[in-house]
């Protein structure tokens, strides 16, 4: 099956998005092959350039609201948790206008997996700032540079409660592929930030060079290593930037603590809902 769709692809040349989009090709086509059916993948997406992913992967999927991923993503796990749901956001879409959908997906442990496109910019609206947007950055609509620090994703995700926390970048694409599978196999809420890179609006191509570098895996269920680790770098500093995985531990996951009842037949429901319409009269 190819995995990439017909539609033309607009992206501009160097954006961080087409590594985004074969490590997630691969992925899936290697899961396939070890008996996760393509088939039960499904991609839920938001509005901005990373959504493009939604039309150029052939697979199926839901086009959500601006910052809605994860509550769709919820809905399609809860209708039928045998399928392996897939959430791709943004910085602005996920950090902005769907931060609170994020922190309770964390809080409750939904079993989906969050890769955030965070190119710290709105480069489909050619180039607003964003939560994660250096101080000082100017855009289209701070010509005199924002004053605001930026948010911490992972800062944010652990003290969230999610149980499974990395940081990738579109420069070392062989590594993201593998973040990206050990969080869809990850049973639980799975949060990849990925510092894709913007060439249009926000080129941080060798600022990325040459300051990110590998965590060890050693410690990775360690909770207070993980703030440590999570707080070296806050965007402003000339500071190393760590890469793989964050922080990971088991808990139950929405899905087991709300067990999803066995489906009714057309005459239950009928049933249900008559006697539900009679209790409120």
């Amino acid at each position: 099956m190819n995995l990439i769709s017909r539609a033309p692809n607009v992206w501009c040349p160097g954006c961080g998005n087409f590594t985004i989009q074969q490590a997630l090709k691969e992925v899936i086509t290697q899961l396939a092959a070890e008996e996760y059916p393509v088939e039960n993948n499904v991609l839920v997406a938001g509005i901005g350039q990373h959504g493009k992913l939604f039309d150029y992967m052939n697979l199926n999927g839901f086009y959500g609201l601006h910052g809605r991923t994860i509550p769709i993503a919820a809905g399609i796990r809860l209708a039928n948790p045998n399928l392996q749901v897939l959430c791709v956001a943004g910085d602005g879409d996920c950090y902005a206008e769907g931060l609170d959908h994020l922190i309770f997906g964390a809080k409750r442990n939904l079993n989906v997996t969050v890769l955030v496109h965070n190119n710290r910019v709105y480069a489909l609206t050619t180039g607003q700032y964003t939560p994660t947007s250096t101080k000082g950055y100017r855009g289209r609509s701070t010509p005199e540079g924002i004053e605001e620090l930026p948010l911490n994703p992972l800062e944010l995700m652990l003290v969230s409660g999610a149980s499974f926390i990395a940081r990738g970048y579109t420069g070392r694409r062989e590594q993201l592929q593998g973040l990206i599978r050990e969080a869809i196999l990850h049973r639980g809420f799975a949060f990849v930030d990925i510092l894709q890179v913007c060439v249009t609006y926000n080129n941080l191509t060798r600022y990325y060079n040459e300051h990110v570098y590998d965590w060890t895996k050693e410690g990775v269920e360690d909770y207070e290593k993980a703030w440590e680790k999570a707080r070296e770098w806050d965007y402003n500093t000339d500071a190393k930037i760590g890469l793989g995985v964050l922080y990971r531990h088991r808990a139950p996951t929405f899905e087991e603590n709300h067990p999803v009842p066995e489906p009714l037949t057309r005459d239950e429901r009928r049933t249900f809902i008559e006697n539900l319409l009679d209790r409120r009269v």
